[in-house]
């Protein structure tokens, strides 16, 4: 296993290594059945990788809740941090 999401319909997933470019198997804690993604950059231990697309202004979920925002848009396999998503918890702010 690579990646660990929480739920089946989460947009995203966290690695639980260093990953680098290539097919990749994602595990859900809610036992659904593990999935594999092609995993299009290196994602740091920790970070998170997308299950779906998602496009630009969109909800990208985690925990079956949005936790953040689609600040471009993002492809299956992409990295996801900072670079293109505005954390729910900011949305808000100017900076």
């Amino acid at each position: 296993m690579d990646f660990l999401a929480h739920d089946a319909g989460d947009a995203v997933a966290v690695a639980v290594r260093d990953i680098e470019p290539g097919e990749v198997s994602v595990a859900f804690l809610d036992g659904s059945p593990s999935v594999t993604v092609a995993a299009r950059h290196p994602i740091p231990l920790g970070h998170k990788v997308a299950l779906a697309n998602v496009a630009s202004g969109d909800k990208v979920t985690e925990y079956s809740l949005p936790i953040g925002l689609a600040t471009q848009d993002i492809t299956k396999g992409d990295y996801v941090h900072t670079h293109n998503v505005r954390s729910a918890r900011w949305q808000n702010s100017v900076a």
